[in-house]
């Protein structure tokens, strides 16, 4: 640390926080420790009755925590993220669109494992909002070295650690079974919000067949609706173990390869996930029409992202996939599906 005068500081970095006082409306810090002077500071700081300041003395491999946040960002951030500095070297990152937040955990673990690296985010595998702040970094320190930067850019040089991946707007094939529907006892409720929650997801049912409880006709409707070139094929309707439930078995029927039948939620324990080919076939739980936040929001998305669920992917569901059943459900602002 030495003494400049005020005039010779632009583009040096202050020791100490800076007090303005302004009568009758303002006292506060105008300048706070760690800033970097510029030109048009010298008249305010002239101002303040400080003619010399006291800065700090960066050597040649020292990195302002300005610079070294927005480069640990910048390489960090991959597809549908803005990087958009803040104060007091913080540097945030927020959706560029809706979509699925993205998060290698594993590699964000390696970037932190250096004491002097902070980064933090939201959960991942969820669905995000444009203009939505999901993460934020800095480092510790005021400055921190170039090698420690440059190897937190190394780390994310093969593929970033966050990003959105956009949702896939699908068509969407929907089998709904029941002999009470088919036969016009009672009518089909479970269409219309399955309606809603694939539009909130910039997707469309362009089909529904109604089917009776025969495993033969929920067969033939979905492989009707696999022929006709849907991207997904929902199934409603007898997914439990009663004797009268028969699609879980139709589905085997019609030739999908089951990838689970079953899954460590609640609500959601009887869904099924499978493929007929690439084309994605999920049978979905009564509890996906009573509630706003259920297996479907776990699971679908990330289908409409692209990925390919595995059995693992469910599993891993086990810590998190308990809903606590809210008064007022605050989803995906809590702990549901979230490990």
């Amino acid at each position: 640390m030495r003494t400049v005068p005020v005039n010779n500081a632009v583009g040096m970095v202050l020791a100490h926080d800076m007090t303005q006082i302004i009568p009758g409306e303002f006292k506060g810090s105008r300048f706070k420790k760690g800033y970097i002077v510029e030109p048009s500071d010298i008249d305010v700081l002239l101002s303040m009755g400080k003619e010399n300041l006291y800065v700090l003395e960066l050597g040649k491999d020292d990195v302002h925590e300005n610079d070294a946040a927005m480069r640990i960002a910048t390489a960090a951030t991959g597809c549908g993220l803005d990087v958009i500095a803040k104060s007091e070297g913080k540097v945030e990152l927020a959706a560029q669109y809706d979509g699925l937040l993205q998060i290698d955990v594993d590699m964000l673990m390696d970037l932190i494992d250096d004491d002097e690296m902070m980064f933090a985010t939201i959960h991942h595998n969820q669905v995000v909002k444009k203009g939505e702040v999901v993460a934020g970094t800095r480092v510790i320190p005021l400055f921190v070295k170039e090698d420690k930067v440059i190897r937190a850019e190394e780390l994310c040089m093969e593929k970033p650690i966050i990003s959105v991946k956009k949702l896939k707007s699908s068509n969407i094939g929907l089998v709904t079974t029941g002999s009470e529907i088919y036969h016009g006892r009672i009518k089909d409720a479970f269409g219309p919000i399955l309606e809603k929650k694939f539009d909130s997801l910039g997707s469309k049912v362009v089909k529904q067949i109604f089917a009776d409880d025969d495993e033969e006709m929920i067969a033939s409707s979905i492989l009707q609706l696999a022929e006709e070139g849907v991207d997904m094929i929902a199934v409603t309707g007898g997914m439990s173990v009663d004797p009268d439930d028969r699609t879980p078995a139709a589905i085997r029927k019609a030739g999908t390869e089951i990838i689970t039948y079953g899954a460590p939620t609640l609500p959601g324990a009887m869904f099924l996930l499978g493929y007929i080919k690439n084309i994605p076939v999920v049978g979905l739980p009564g509890c996906v029409m009573y509630h706003k936040a259920s297996i479907f929001e776990l699971i679908v998305p990330r289908i409409l992202a692209g990925e390919r669920i595995n059995r693992r992917d469910i599993k891993a569901l086990v810590h998190g996939g308990f809903c606590r059943n809210c008064k007022e459900c605050i989803y995906p602002n809590c702990g549901f599906g979230k490990a």
